[in-house]
């Protein structure tokens, strides 16, 4: 999983692909991080995204660096934990002129049952789970 997590935190901008009723909804994200040795997403409660991860939780991200892309799938599942919350916020302090982890809008997501390919047109692709 740090190999997933170094790529993306590398790659700093990553796809999140959620369902909304019978259609794919896909926006651009920046917050990853480990926690408890889980891998974390950051939003806002009031988002679309959190209300459709909330009906539905699965998801997958997909992020481009250097001829390689990383698709990691997966549920992403709430953690209402005020931990989890400031270590996020922690890891990305230009977030605290938007959120705060008692704002009751911070939300955070972790990885359950994931499985993360490294693809390239160089290489055979390569599959991760966690």
């Amino acid at each position: 999983m740090k190999e997933v997590y170094d790529f993306l935190k590398s790659a700093q901008t990553y796809y999140l692909a959620t369902v909304d009723g019978d259609k794919a909804r896909v926006r651009p994200f920046g917050t990853i991080e480990m926690f408890e040795d889980k891998l974390y997403i950051q939003t806002g409660k009031v988002k679309d995204v959190s209300k459709q991860l909330h009906k539905n939780p699965n998801a997958e991200i997909c992020a481009f660096k250097d001829g390689v892309w990383l698709r990691v799938s997966g549920e992403l599942i709430s953690d209402d934990r005020r931990e989890a919350k400031v270590h996020m916020l922690e890891s990305y302090p230009e977030l605290k002129n938007m959120y705060s982890a008692d704002d009751g809008n911070t939300e955070v997501f972790y990885f359950k049952n994931a499985t993360a390919t490294f693809s390239s047109f160089t290489s055979e692709p390569r599959t991760v789970t966690f």
